[in-house]
């Protein structure tokens, strides 16, 4: 194909280009939409073909980017900036979550009126617009490939703001409608991850979170139920207790936690794992949840402290409480092995003699005490014969391993005496080796 019958970029295209750069610019509260990698390579890509003398190579290099980008994500550019605007962090969306419409500053309300506009124009501005602008820039025979995948990243809520979107004439419209989903679904991290944890003064989320179900959890059927209902009060905005689940090691006091998430995790429950050398922090945490929309379960595994440990401290304050009222949307689970949190040594019972502390009793009560601040207290006994069995053919079940209840339960006992004695976790590891075992053996 001669280049006489190539297509060239006219003036209106260019005048495209170049409002479509002012508006961006001109955002004033949803700026950060277009900050992350593919905001930043839509915007790159707008600047390569924004002159009439623009360098071809730069251009097809910045679409490539573009290209990438959403590829990447495997979103389209209409999916990801909608997506974008339901979960960014402004002070309109952050407000939204703590006010009725009603209530909100005018000016508040105007400007995101104003971005919500802006939005829609730069929505308009396709992968198939920006491509055959990139042909006739780079003086192509054919345009460059178009991004498109079918929409599934959206579901429930969000999908029925998305279509209507779609659908209005003016996004700026919408603008109660969004307040109203902010309110109820939240933004940022916590509208886009489940499961967090704090790491390093910051929540960070999960994106692969343990998938265990309570379904896959047999045995323990009282504590799992309590459990359940406390979870429940939670939800349904009731007083729920923090929790201590109690126990021997492999009862499955963790999986039962998180498969907590995965059962209302549709619900607005989220799950923040707090480590404990991170635990100084809860007031610091509890007060960044405080208000959100959101529920959470502050998951502290494998809890105990030692007898100089100062940062049990700090989870005392959340679990009674100070002068600020407890936020009706945190509870706190923690697990652990041991039923007096803080370790205790015979050294450490005071002697009627030799001893510099007046009430040394007191200082000994308030440390084995401790556990008694968790509301509910979950045991979970060590398995017998009959429980690990039992656990042991409900995974079995589930795997789909067609064998004799006697065969199964023979190598289940063979299996627990070689290794880690009868557990919940035993059952799981035994149930996989076994499955994995005749699956490529017979």
């Amino acid at each position: 194909m001669d280049n006489q019958a190539m297509p060239t970029a006219s003036t209106s295209s260019y005048a495209k280009v170049q409002f479509l750069q002012r508006q961006a610019a001109s955002l004033l509260l949803y700026q950060s939409v277009l900050q992350k990698e593919v905001g930043v390579a839509f915007l790159d890509l707008l600047q390569a073909i924004r002159y009439t003398e623009a360098d071809a190579r730069n251009c097809l290099q910045a679409y490539g980017n573009y290209f990438k980008s959403l590829a990447a994500r495997n979103q389209n550019w209409e999916e990801y900036l909608i997506i974008q605007i339901l979960t960014d962090e402004n002070p309109f969306t952050r407000q939204a979550q703590q006010r009725e419409f009603a209530n909100l500053p005018p000016a508040l309300i105007a400007a995101a009126k104003h971005d919500l506009h802006i939005l829609q124009n730069l929505y308009e501005c396709s992968s198939a617009i920006l491509s055959e602008w990139v042909q006739a820039v780079a003086h192509l025979p054919v345009s460059p490939v178009v991004w498109y995948q079918e929409q599934d990243g959206v579901v429930g809520a969000e999908i029925r703001l998305v279509t209507s979107l779609q659908h209005l004439e003016n996004w700026a419209d919408a603008v109660e409608d969004l307040a109203t989903y902010y309110r109820q679904f939240g933004t940022g991290i916590f509208a886009e991850c489940k499961a967090l944890r704090w790491q390093a003064g910051q929540f960070v989320g999960i994106p692969y979170p343990d998938p265990v179900k309570l379904n896959d959890l047999a045995g323990y059927e009282s504590q799992k139920e309590a459990l359940l209902k406390n979870t429940e009060f939670l939800l349904s905005g009731q007083v729920a207790l923090h929790v201590l689940l109690y126990g021997s090691r492999g009862s499955g006091k963790s999986s039962l936690v998180k498969a907590l998430l995965n059962e209302y995790g549709d619900r607005n429950l989220r799950l923040l794992e707090v480590a404990k050398s991170q635990l100084q922090d809860l007031p610091v945490i509890v007060e960044q949840l405080r208000g959100l929309p959101h529920k959470f379960i502050i998951f502290v595994d494998d809890l105990s402290f030692e007898e100089d440990d100062d940062v049990f401290k700090a989870l005392k304050v959340v679990l009674e409480g100070n002068l600020t009222a407890r936020p009706q949307n945190i509870v706190v689970y923690a697990t652990s092995n041991r039923r007096h949190l803080v370790r205790e040594f015979f050294a450490d019972r005071p002697a009627p003699k030799d001893n510099d502390e007046i009430h040394a009793w007191d200082t000994m009560q308030e440390k084995l005490s401790f556990s008694d601040r968790f509301g509910l207290t979950l045991t979970f006994e060590p398995a017998d014969q009959k429980t690990y069995l039992k656990i042991v053919r409900h995974l079995a079940d589930l795997a789909g391993i067609n064998i004799s209840q006697q065969d199964l339960e023979y190598h289940a006992l063979q299996w627990a005496t070689r290794h880690n004695g009868r557990s919940g976790r035993t059952a799981r590891q035994f149930v996989d080796f076994f499955k994995a075992d005749r699956l490529i053996f017979g």
